[in-house]
């Protein structure tokens, strides 16, 4: 059964489309179960149905045709349920209904299970018998497992309108891809894919301009590691066995087998590039050793997957990509990066839908810094299929439509019109004060960590800059920055606030930040070496960043200090000394410098129960809600699974919120949040009743927190405050609040349009 079920599984992940993958499970698992009949009925949402779909051993005229209603019989039953539903006898069940148009007859046993993808009933796969049958566990266990390959089949046929098709329906926007919201807005642009080098199962097809030059640049890549083969064998034949040198031979064997050579050719002969041709054959190779009988040549596949990858990085190494972006690209990727993201020329970037990542991890907050709409987390983004593609980004609905209808298309360049109406009205509270309506001035800040932030935050009216993130410039070079080259970028994040605050903080690596040139592996990164103790274990990086901070700051005397990822309190002890230590330098170089104040920021819950602690050290607190929220609630932000999961409105979360803010009061230190809970309006509202003393987001979000701030009053928001400590979950913090936005005029902050 076991191998019935490998064999199986390959066949589905590897066909061509959602038919077929149907038509490869009816089949097989009628055979596997020895069963009379099997089918598949699939969720058609848009008229709450379950779809007859596949069928081996039913009339194959039903499909299609079949259809039951939500709750409707044995399968409406499984679906109901959303678990298995094995009798021996289905007729005597009461949900039993009896369909003319499958051409049945009488059929007893019955084994249905839910074909579930993130808690949604996609299907029902089911198998019948003649007679009475009672199927067994191990029969059982076996549909469940195929069900869950289904899953994912399904889910990605939903990705490429698959099942639209399929449904027959006409309504376009069932073509929409979901996600998670990174950025709220709407955009409308071209998709340009980024990908990762010599991964080919994320090489996107393109269509190629000089195909007698593509072919002569696959040959020589293929000549390449041929000649790499032959000394890597050279190498070795006296450290290894007759037989294991043979397969540098195979490898070179078949890196000449015409299949593979001409197999490639042929693809770039029809238009695609040698990257996207190659990735089709090596596939088809793969394939081919992975449906062999023999365990060992099994194996030998993935032998195949690293000859692609070696021709692949020859390709790669002899025509460097050169990226070309075009005005409203909307840049699209299994997991887009900072860099990735930086590496688009102002004003030409629309939009960024990522796979992978949810509304918290660093590019979606980099996306919102700079005002672009993002969804991130996209399930079954068919990455390799969308370059060029229009596209339409809902940053609001976290959805993306691909080729979008007309209708669609305009529909979203009315709201673009709208919110830049909005931005444009927004714009007349720039020099008016951030306070409540009763007069209680609640500084906003700017979060920034690029250059051309300084100017959107400045026009806004930002009072300063509440976080400037210094790993930026880090994450953008192909190497460690030099002190003075960073002091030179500090500087002028430092003069163009002055005599405005300026809060650095120090370098915050790992997690999700990774520098290319720093390579950080680890099972857990989140809760691993980052921020703090990476700065703590190499003091060679951060004595010098810490030097080019405080030789910024001269004859301004507007920074202020800010630790990243403060667990302990001898964390602060041991970067203070580097501080204090970095200050005695320059000063005996003969550097006019001050020490800043310094603060903690408040992310990793111990620290929230060591305030009065970490007081006698320090000088201020700021929260970091992004990574607050994860730790509190065991979160990964940037694993797509799990992203619904993750609400900085939960009521722990806010209880820690304001925790700090009360242990900090009675020590006397100020308390900013810096994390995105500050940058939504709605959330904004709880902070300032909770006490925080100011806030810091990004530059497009400032003017709509302020118009928030500007429309409660101080009795109002601790009002709300009180009520939503009688709430028990974050769903309903949130629609308390957004509905009290609404009823205030601002419900333009929380969903699209004015």
């Amino acid at each position: 059964m076991l191998d019935i079920l490998r064999r199986t599984v390959q066949e589905v992940n590897r066909a061509p489309d959602l038919s077929r993958a149907l038509a490869i499970i009816v089949t097989r698992v009628k055979q596997a179960v020895v069963a009379d009949v099997c089918s598949v009925y699939l969720t058609d949402p848009e008229n709450e149905q379950y779809v007859l779909m596949a069928t081996d051993g039913y009339n194959p005229a039903a499909v299609g045709k079949v259809r039951l209603n939500f709750g409707q019989g044995l399968v409406g039953e499984v679906a109901r349920r959303a678990e298995a539903l094995n009798l021996d006898n289905a007729s005597t069940h009461p949900a039993y209904l009896f369909s003319h148009e499958t051409g049945e007859g009488p059929l007893h046993g019955f084994l249905g299970v839910p074909i579930i993808q993130h808690r949604n009933v996609l299907g029902v796969l089911v198998v019948r018998q003649r007679e009475p049958r009672r199927f067994a566990e191990q029969e059982e266990t076996f549909l469940f497992t195929l069900a869950a390959q289904l899953a994912g089949a399904i889910s990605h046929a939903g990705a490429i309108g698959d099942i639209t098709r399929l449904l027959q329906e006409a309504d376009e926007s069932r073509y929409a891809l979901s996600g998670h919201s990174g950025t709220p807005g709407a955009a409308v642009g071209r998709a340009h894919v980024v990908y990762p080098l010599a991964n080919l199962e994320a090489i996107p097809d393109r269509t190629v301009e000089d195909v007698d030059a593509e072919i002569a640049e696959f040959r020589a890549a293929v000549a390449g590691v041929e000649r790499e083969l032959r000394s890597m064998s050279a190498r070795m034949v006296d450290s290894l066995s007759v037989e294991d040198i043979a397969l540098f031979d195979a490898l070179i064997l078949m890196l000449s087998s015409e299949n593979l050579l001409e197999g490639t050719i042929q693809g770039i002969r029809e238009g695609n590039w040698a990257p996207g041709a190659l990735r089709n054959t090596i596939s088809e190779h793969v394939k081919a050793f992975e449906d062999m009988e023999d365990p060992y040549l099994r194996e030998r596949a993935g032998d195949v997957r690293d000859l692609g990858r070696r021709i692949l990085e020859r390709l790669q190494s002899i025509k460097p990509a050169v990226r070309e972006y075009q005005p409203d690209t909307i840049l699209v990727g299994e997991e887009v990066s900072a860099s990735q993201l930086a590496e688009v020329p102002a004003g030409f970037l629309a939009g960024v839908v990522s796979a992978r990542g949810s509304s918290a991890s660093h590019v979606a907050i980099l996306a919102r810094a700079l005002s672009i709409p993002a969804v991130m987390g996209v399930d079954d983004l068919p990455v390799g299929r969308l370059e060029g593609q229009e596209l339409v980004v809902d940053g609001y609905q976290a959805r993306v439509f691909v080729r979008p209808s007309r209708a669609i298309r305009n529909e979203f360049r009315r709201l673009q019109r709208e919110e830049a109406e909005l931005s444009n009205e927004l714009q007349e509270l720039i020099e008016l004060p951030s306070e409540t309506s009763d007069g209680v001035h609640v500084p906003l800040y700017a979060n920034t960590g690029l250059l051309t932030d300084i100017t959107p935050s400045l026009r806004c009216g930002a009072e300063g800059v509440g976080l400037y993130r210094t790993e930026v410039p880090f994450l953008v070079r192909d190497r460690f920055p030099g002190e003075e080259e960073q002091r030179q970028i500090y500087r002028q994040v430092l003069e163009a606030f002055a005599p405005a605050p300026v809060t650095v903080r120090t370098l915050d690596i790992g997690g999700d930040k990774l520098l290319p040139y720093f390579p950080v592996v680890e099972d857990n990164p989140f809760l691993g070496w980052r921020g703090i103790r990476i700065a703590l274990d190499h003091p060679e990086i951060f004595i010098t960043q810490l030097r080019a901070i405080l030789r910024a700051n001269t004859g301004l005397n507007n920074l202020k200090l800010l630790l990243p990822m403060i667990s302990n309190v001898g964390e602060i002890d041991a970067a203070l000394g580097l501080v204090t230590r970095a200050h005695q330098e320059l000063r005996e170089e003969g550097e006019d410098t001050s020490l800043p104040q310094v603060g903690v920021m408040i992310e990793v819950p111990s620290a929230v129960y060591q305030v009065p602690a970490m007081a006698r050290r320090v000088d201020f607190f700021s929260i970091g809600s992004n990574d607050l929220t994860q730790y509190l609630l065991a979160v990964d932000r940037n694993n797509a699974q799990v992203a619904e999961l993750y609400d900085g409105l939960h009521p722990s979360v806010l209880r820690a919120i304001h925790q700090v803010t009360v242990e900090a009061r009675r020590v006397q230190r100020p308390v900013s949040v810096c994390g995105e809970m500050a940058g939504d309006p709605a959330a904004a509202l709880l902070l300032i009743a909770m006490g925080v003393d100011s806030l810091s987001m990004s530059a497009a979000s400032l003017l709509r927190v302020k118009w928030a701030v500007r429309s409660f009053n101080l009795p109002q928001v601790q009002s709300l405050l009180a009520e939503v400590w009688e709430l028990e979950d974050g769903g309903a913090v949130r629609a308390l609040l957004h509905n009290s936005l609404e009823q205030a005029g601002l419900g333009g902050l929380v969903r699209a349009g004015r």
